[in-house]
């Protein structure tokens, strides 16, 4: 498939950075308190990445 290590290079991107936004977004609820909008956020994030992901392995 022409194309798919760009593919495979913006999976492996989004990925990072779902992990980090994980990261992040659990170091400030542990520091501040939970905020509903991060927690919001990061799950918009980790559906995007799961859809890519998806379309990525069919």
């Amino acid at each position: 498939m022409p194309g798919s290590g760009s593919t495979d290079s913006s999976t492996r991107t989004m990925g990072v950075l779902t992990v980090g936004g994980l990261v992040a977004v659990t170091a400030y609820t542990v520091a501040l308190g939970s905020n509903g909008w991060l927690w919001f956020g990061w799950v918009v994030l980790g559906l995007i990445t799961l859809g890519m992901v998806a379309t990525r392995s069919t």
